[in-house]
């Protein structure tokens, strides 16, 4: 069955109005990351951390990790919001609709990854308040291109959770025991330079750490990533490519009770 662009849409459109008419899940998503980034940047603004790029300062440094963790948790949650769709029957009623799942995958890949990029440009907004600065238009592009990778990889991995999970009990698990070791190992509260040598290999390994660290270095300039910039698009890019597809091939052998 061809791909029907109008449910993309539909699904799509359906993710964005959710978002918005629940003002509450807007302010909770944007609560926890305004504190790392208040209470961390403004605390240890001043300390000294090993491995730190010269004359870059903590808030700065902090600033892409923590838009990389919103998105992260938003992208991871998006794609874990089938379990609620299953839960209340919603899924069932667009499984018999004759369009492709494919279609469905797409709408909900593309409703779930518009969320998680406009919460991180909010977060990045709000950064300047706090003395972060954007240095032109070129970086913000670039950022928004790693910021788009980093959702498309995560709501990915979240459509695979919600491909083998069959209840909502099992999703403080997948927090737990997934989504803040994701986080914690990818540099973005600091450098992974500063971490044993045997837990560096397993940094190396995660995929948020190639987002982090390419948006460090398209906004903050090239010495401030650990990588060269291009190896961060190539490596992000191709993991945002396989989790799409593994989380879009297991989707659509997903099985809704009747």
């Amino acid at each position: 069955m061809a791909i029907s662009w109008q449910a993309i849409y539909v699904l799509w459109l359906r993710e964005m109005k959710g978002m918005w008419r629940a003002k509450s899940r807007v302010v909770g998503a944007l609560g926890m990351p305004l504190f790392f980034l208040a209470f961390l940047g403004l605390g240890f603004g001043h300390a000294s951390i090993p491995g730190m790029p010269e004359g870059i300062n903590y808030i700065e440094y902090l600033t892409p990790g923590i838009i990389g963790m919103t998105m992260l948790f938003s992208s991871v949650f998006a794609g874990i919001s089938v379990l609620w769709d299953k839960e209340f029957g919603f899924l069932k009623e667009v499984m018999v609709a004759p369009v492709s799942r494919l279609s469905i995958v797409l709408g909900r890949t593309a409703g779930g990854s518009t969320t998680s990029l406009m919460q991180g440009i909010m977060i990045l907004i709000l950064s300047t308040l706090l003395g972060f600065k954007i240095k032109g238009v070129i970086p913000l592009v670039s950022a928004l291109i790693f910021m788009c990778l980093i959702s498309f990889t995560f709501v990915g991995l979240g459509l695979v959770f919600a491909s083998f999970m069959r209840d909502m009990h099992g999703f403080p698990l997948v927090i737990n025991f997934v989504v803040f070791p994701i986080f914690l190992l990818s540099g973005a509260l600091f450098p992974v330079e500063a971490l044993p040598s045997w837990l560096i290999p397993v940094c190396y390994i995660d995929p948020l750490t190639y987002g982090v660290d390419g948006l460090r270095g398209v906004l903050l300039g090239a010495g401030a990533s650990e990588f060269p910039i291009l190896l961060d698009f190539i490596v992000i890019a191709a993991i945002s490519i396989g989790m799409v597809s593994a989380g879009s091939y297991l989707f659509e052998r997903t099985e809704v009770e009747r």
